[in-house]
């Protein structure tokens, strides 16, 4: 398109945008007027700024791509294998929330992934009492109390 072209769309897109923000201040008032108008502001904004016939290369760039996505069975299969790929991912995420392994606590995980010869990080801190939640302490309480520790 040649620059008279350009600069008939930009005017046109502005003008409707402008009744649009007459309709909306008159129909549901100034906050969406407000809106309409800093929408329609854009248009002018991406003509002087020359992003505008960027914005329509975009546009036919995507189209002939979603035209090729819905005639090409390769890309057909393509789509495929991405969606199987994001419901593995999902799954996965399931079972591991399923089978309680993100549920051991700090101190735990500490005993876990040292070997048994040696000290917990905690232990060679000098602590000796492993961290435990404010909903586990009665619990505890109640082992120490029967001699279970």
């Amino acid at each position: 398109m040649d620059e008279a072209a350009w600069t008939a769309l930009a005017i046109t897109l502005t003008v409707v945008g402008g009744l649009v923000t007459v309709w909306a201040w008159r129909r549901r008032g100034a906050v969406p007027a407000m809106r309409a108008a800093a929408l329609t502001l854009l248009v002018p904004a991406a003509y002087l700024t020359g992003t505008l016939e960027m914005f329509t290369r975009i546009a036919g760039a995507v189209s002939d791509w979603a035209l090729g996505l819905v005639l090409s069975p390769v890309v057909w299969i393509g789509a495929a294998l991405a969606g199987t790929s994001v419901l593995l991912l999902v799954g996965a995420g399931l079972l591991d929330r399923r089978s309680g392994s993100r549920r051991v606590d700090g101190a735990r995980r500490e005993q876990l992934s040292s070997p048994a010869g040696e000290a917990s990080p905690a232990d060679r801190a000098g602590k000796g009492k492993p961290a435990i939640d404010d909903d586990l302490a009665d619990i505890e309480a109640l082992l120490r109390k029967r001699g279970i520790s």
